[in-house]
């Protein structure tokens, strides 16, 4: 059973950075694609970004293409999210999970943009 082990939230500034880690157990992480998602309050949990198995190719949800980068090492099995100008609107949980949610869903880690 493949564990999800999200970090790196915290409260920041508008315009502010954070980079985002998810630490994966198992051994069937490199042969996904993995993608990150966020559920804001009263929201449904809605896509990010997601990149694929290799880390060759990555796809960004319009709201943050451009400011998101998402980013993989597959020797250490961890996922990564370098969030940059970041906005209210960002608020959220951030949860990754391969690109189908086949794994269950990790604890989160909370992101806070304060305007």
């Amino acid at each position: 059973q493949v564990q999800l082990v999200e970090s790196g939230g915290g409260l920041v500034q508008a315009g502010g950075s954070l980079r985002l880690s998810c630490a994966t157990s198992g051994r069937t992480f490199t042969s996904y694609t993995m993608g990150w998602f966020r559920q804001a309050p009263g929201k449904d949990r809605e896509f990010v970004a997601h990149i694929s198995s290799s880390g060759g190719s990555t796809y960004y949800a319009d709201s943050v293409k451009g400011r998101f980068t998402i980013s993989r090492d597959n020797a250490k099995n961890t996922l990564y999210l370098q969030m940059n100008s970041l906005k209210p609107d960002d608020t959220a949980v951030y949860y990754c999970n391969s690109r189908a949610g086949s794994y269950s869903w990790g604890q989160g880690t909370q992101v806070t943009v304060s305007s």
